[in-house]
C-alpha cells in the first residue's frame, strides 16, 4: 500500500476542512498539508446540501463561538467572494411573528441581535412587512439587512483551488479507517493508502465522533443525524417570495423552523423540517444503515433527548410523511401557497452533537489534544463562519503543535 508523509492532515473536505487547509497553506507555505476526503468531490454532504444562506448571527447566545464567528465570518466571506468573483447577494431577511404568543420570542431575538452587534436591525409592522413581502401575513417582524444568499459549493471549490495553488494535496476517495500513533507519527490508514502525518485536524462532519474515536479519544458526545426536507416552489409562483422569510424559532430546539429562501440561482425553496435520519447520510426517507441506526437507539442520551422533545419529534415526523401538515406550517407565513405549488427537492442532513444527559450541543465544539484538533460540532452557521472558524483552528495549531 502506498504511503505519503505530511506535516498536517485534515480529514473532511467540507467547508470547514477546506477553509482550514487553505488558511494553513497561506500562512505556512513550507508545510506539507493534505486533505483526506472519502467522496469523489469536495462539499458532498452538509456543505452541498444546505440552503445557501449567509446568516447574521441573531439566534446565538451573546459571546458564544457561533455568535463571534458568524459576526467575523460574514466580512471575511464577503471579502473572499469579492476577491475570487463568487456571486452572492445581500438580500436581507424577515423573522415574522404570526401570533401574539410569538411576540415575546421576537423581542428576545432582537435583544440577542443587538448584543451580538448586528447592524441595522429594526422592527416592522404589518404594512412595512407587506411592502417587503406582499404575500406574508404577520403581526410584527425583525428585518435583518446583512443576511444574504450564496452557493457554498462554489465557495469550497474556490478554497480548494487556492489550497492546491499553494501546493496542498486533496486526496479524494480516501476514507479513513484506522489511526495509529507510531514513533511520534500518525499512521492514517485509508481505503487506498497509508498517510503518515505529524498532526491531524478532524473536520469529518457527520462522522467527526467516529474519527475522534479512531484517534483513541472519547469525544463525550455522539453525532445524531437529522434530515431536513425541502420543497421548491413552482417557478410560476416564485413571485410569492421575494427574499428570506423565517418564523420565530422554538428556543428549546436548535432548528429554525420551516422558512422560505430565495436561492442564488433564482429558485425559491421552503423547508426544512427536522426528522431523525436512520443513517448519517440518510437523504431519503428510505435510507437505512443497521449499524448506524443501532448506534443511535443504544445511546442512552438519545432517549433522554427524545423523551424531552417527543412532541416536536412527532410533529416533525408527521410533516415529513404528510404534505398537508407541511403545507399548514408553510401557510402560517404565506397563506396563499397551495399544495400543488410545492415540489419535493433534495434534502439535507444536519450533524447534531448530543452530549451525555440528552443535551443537544448548542455551540461549536472544538477539542485540542496533543496530536489532534477535533471539530466535533459545527452545524449552521458554520458555512457562513467558515473562514473565521478556520482561522481559529490555525491559531490552535500554532499554539499547540511544534513544526521545528
Amino acid at each position: 500500500m502506498h504511503t505519503d508523509t505530511f506535516d498536517i492532515t485534515i480529514v473532511g473536505a467540507g467547508i470547514i476542512g477546506m477553509s482550514t487547509a487553505m488558511q494553513l497553506a497561506q500562512k505556512y507555505p513550507n508545510l506539507k498539508i493534505a486533505v483526506l476526503e472519502k467522496e469523489d468531490c469536495v462539499a458532498k454532504h452538509q456543505t452541498g446540501h444546505n440552503s445557501g444562506v449567509i446568516h447574521s448571527g441573531i439566534y446565538y447566545k451573546p459571546g458564544s463561538l457561533k455568535a463571534r464567528n458568524t459576526r467575523d465570518g460574514i466580512k471575511l466571506l464577503h471579502d473572499f467572494c469579492n476577491e475570487h468573483n463568487i456571486k452572492y447577494e445581500t438580500t436581507g431577511k424577515l423573522i415574522v411573528a404570526t401570533s401574539k404568543e410569538e411576540l415575546p420570542g421576537l423581542e428576545a431575538l432582537m435583544e440577542k441581535g443587538r448584543q451580538n452587534g448586528i447592524f441595522g436591525l429594526k422592527f416592522l409592522g404589518p404594512e412595512e412587512i407587506r411592502r417587503m413581502e406582499p404575500n406574508v401575513t404577520a403581526l410584527k417582524a425583525i428585518f435583518i439587512p446583512i443576511t444574504g444568499i450564496i452557493n457554498y459549493t462554489e465557495v469550497v471549490n474556490a478554497y480548494k483551488k487556492v489550497f492546491e495553488s499553494m501546493g496542498g494535496n486533496v486526496l479524494l476517495n480516501n476514507k479513513v479507517i484506522k489511526i495509529k500513533l507510531k514513533e511520534k507519527l500518525l499512521n492514517i490508514h485509508t481505503s487506498q493508502k497509508v498517510v503518515k502525518s505529524r498532526y491531524l485536524v478532524n473536520c469529518a462532519g457527520l462522522y467527526s465522533d467516529h474519527v475522534a474515536e479512531l484517534s483513541g479519544m472519547e469525544p463525550g458526545l455522539k453525532i445524531i443525524p437529522f434530515r431536513g426536507e425541502y420543497y421548491k416552489i413552482n417557478p410560476q409562483k416564485n413571485h410569492l417570495v421575494n427574499n428570506l422569510i423565517y418564523p420565530v424559532p422554538d428556543p428549546e430546539f436548535p432548528f429554525l423552523g420551516v422558512h422560505f429562501t430565495r436561492m442564488i440561482d433564482g429558485e425559491r425553496e421552503v423547508g426544512p423540517n427536522a426528522v431523525l435520519a436512520f443513517r448519517r447520510e440518510g437523504y431519503k426517507k428510505t435510507s437505512f444503515h443497521l449499524r448506524e441506526f443501532l448506534e443511535i437507539i443504544f445511546y442512552p442520551s438519545f432517549w433522554i433527548m427524545a423523551l424531552k422533545h417527543w412532541k416536536m419529534g412527532i410533529r416533525e415526523m408527521y410533516m415529513s410523511y404528510c404534505k398537508k401538515a407541511f403545507l399548514k406550517a408553510v401557510r402560517r407565513l404565506i397563506p396563499s401557497i397551495e399544495s400543488d405549488d410545492l415540489i419535493p427537492t433534495e434534502a439535507g442532513v444536519r450533524a447534531q452533537a448530543l452530549e451525555k444527559g440528552g443535551v443537544l450541543v448548542d455551540d461549536f465544539r472544538i477539542i485540542q489534544t496533543e496530536y489532534f484538533v477535533h471539530v466535533l460540532n459545527a452545524p449552521s452557521p458554520a458555512a457562513t463562519a467558515s473562514l473565521a472558524i478556520g482561522s481559529q483552528i490555525v491559531e490552535r495549531i500554532e499554539a499547540n503543535f511544534q513544526f521545528s
